[in-house]
């Protein structure tokens, strides 16, 4: 997964993002959130179907200098921490390497690629409706069935929607029904 920063702390959108997007793009309903925006991509996508679309991101220089895909709220925060509202669709381009330390918090997800997204797990199930939908993605080099299997002792009943396989990883998308 690509992470470099644009000019003025802009994150670009890159191949988990575009691959997030094409099976999400005919989600349609009334709230959707999209945890850790970074470039705006997905947000921007989800408000063509949904009344209403929140983004978080824990960077705060990011989400200011969002600009291609400028959107309108937008909140800093872990995950869906400071959010109190029940969402029909929540996406996260989750931060999934497997990394013995955390030195990029956009991509590195801690021990296994395990550690940050369980965090970011505990944070959504607050956040989702009764027969919402969590989608996310996730790599061959993390251990994706851990999470997966962490999903669904929080209740949630999952699938892998798709898989993409790119030249040193295999990208998976689950969606998780609450």
């Amino acid at each position: 997964m690509q992470n470099k920063l644009l000019k003025n702390d802009e994150y670009p959108p890159s191949e988990d993002t575009f691959f997030i997007a094409n099976n999400i793009e005919n989600e349609k309903g009334e709230y959707a959130l999209d945890i850790g925006s970074g470039s705006g991509y997905l947000t921007k996508l989800l408000t063509e179907n949904f009344s209403l679309v929140v983004g978080t991101d824990i960077n705060c220089e990011v989400l200011q200098n969002q600009s291609s895909y400028k959107t309108s709220n937008l909140i800093c925060c872990n995950a869906s921490d400071a959010l109190k509202i029940k969402f029909d669709f929540i996406v996260c381009n989750l931060p999934y390497l497997a990394t013995d330390e955390i030195l990029d918090i956009a991509t590195d997800g801690g021990a296994e690629g395990f550690e940050i997204p369980k965090k970011i797990f505990d944070s959504t199930i607050n956040n989702l409706k009764k027969n919402g939908k969590f989608v996310f993605v996730t790599s061959s080099l993390s251990n994706y069935q851990k999470l997966i299997d962490y999903a669904e002792k929080l209740g949630l009943k999952t699938r892998i929607m798709a898989k993409k396989k790119l030249f040193f990883e295999e990208l998976i998308l689950v969606e998780a029904i609450n």
